[in-house]
């Protein structure tokens, strides 16, 4: 059997029977995923292969482009002042708790920015499983603050790691910065030109649509993002993220439906290709090195102390009994924190150690974090039914 059959056919079978085996062990299927491409690496179903990693590197984007469906410009804009100024306030005591962990441990300084690390993805997953309730509401607004600040971090570390702190470095972030600023013209352009001609919604994404062509248009401004930041020597991340932003934005008050016909259609086959890649990027037997799995308990434990540290600022608005909530539900930055560590050890900012030791510390955060969670829940439930 050739290699690219035996690929084809083991990516096949873990996408098929990873939501299986994460209802039977009633784990994410995400962590379920990562660990199946570990396994089947380590028993050679999966090697390197150059599509293979081009159909990742896609999963990836997508999922960021996904993470970007996540905000509504509009909704960020109507944000009370008060809850603007405490949202940027909790992501400045992240950013110096990090800041102060990395000088006083000696670590890299890669560390500042994985650290406070916010990713609002895995919160639509706990609003499926708890409902819209107060402290998820919280959640998802803090959240959104932070998540933009983590990807503005990540593009600025990516610009740094692959030119260097200099004049190319300099170039690229004012090209950067530009690039926004003609974004939030594009934006003004567009909600004007919407606002005199509504038809115009209609007539891109139709109401009766035979042809699917509402992801037809979110795939063209998906790739063209993609093109641009390619063209301009940007972060593509950053891009599939903007996409993302502009169609939920623009869109989804006329084509609800169209968010979680991206996400089904991401989720479904995509994005799991790129979890189960970085799977097979680990080593199983380094997992077993007590030191490695020292250095993933640690940074959980970091990540977690920080945002339970920063949630403090939330107790009047959410209680004594509720305020660590928010906390926890940012401690789930799974896709940012592989996305950060994985473009870091490709630029060899960070050791093969301390990669697997991100990813095992992702993966360690959704399971404790979710089982927390749960148990909070189940307590606080069990109380009031008393």
């Amino acid at each position: 059997m050739s290699e690219e059959i035996l690929i084809i056919i083991s990516i096949s079978l873990i996408i098929f029977t990873s939501p299986l085996v994460s209802k039977l062990l009633k784990l994410p299927t995400i962590p379920v995923e990562i660990m199946m491409g570990a396994i089947a690496a380590y028993l050679a179903f999966i090697t390197e292969h150059p599509i293979f990693h081009l159909v990742a590197e896609l999963g990836f984007l997508y999922l960021m482009f996904l993470a970007g469906l996540e905000i509504d410009l509009k909704k960020l804009l109507s944000i009370s002042p008060t809850m603007l100024k405490k949202s940027l306030l909790y992501n400045a005591i992240l950013f110096s708790s990090s800041i102060l962990i990395t000088l006083y441990f000696d670590l890299g300084k890669i560390f500042i920015v994985i650290l406070p690390l916010i990713s609002i993805g895995v919160l639509a997953a706990l609003k499926k499983e708890y409902g819209d309730t107060e402290w998820i509401k919280m959640a998802f607004i803090v959240g959104l603050i932070g998540e933009i600040l983590s990807i503005f971090a990540l593009t600025t570390v990516s610009a740094a790691l692959e030119f260097g702190v200099g004049v190319d470095f300099y170039k690229t972030m004012t090209l950067f910065i530009l690039f926004l600023v003609a974004m939030l013209m594009v934006y003004k352009l567009f909600h004007n030109l919407i606002w005199w001609f509504p038809e115009i919604k209609n007539y891109l994404m139709p109401q009766k649509d035979h042809q699917e062509q509402d992801i037809r248009i979110s795939m063209a401004i998906f790739f063209l993002m993609i093109t641009v930041m390619m063209y301009l020597h940007l972060e593509i991340a950053f891009g599939a993220f903007i996409a993302g932003i502009f169609i939920t934005t623009f869109f989804e008050e006329h084509n609800k439906q169209l968010p979680h016909k991206l996400e089904h259609f991401g989720f479904g086959w995509l994005v799991p290709i790129f979890f189960i890649s970085v799977g097979a990027s680990l080593e199983i037997e380094a997992l077993l090195d007590w030191d490695l799995v020292i250095k993933a308990f640690l940074i959980t434990f970091a990540m977690i102390a920080i945002r339970l540290l920063a949630s403090l600022l939330f107790v009047k608005e959410m209680g004594w009994n509720k305020f660590f909530m928010l906390g926890l539900s940012h401690s789930i930055p799974l896709t940012l924190l592989i996305a950060v560590s994985t473009i870091a050890y490709n630029n060899h900012s960070i050791t093969q150690e301390y990669y697997y030791a991100f990813i095992l510390a992702s993966i360690l955060e959704v399971l404790l974090v979710m089982i927390v969670i749960r148990i909070i829940t189940n307590l606080v439930y069990f109380r009031n039914s008393n």
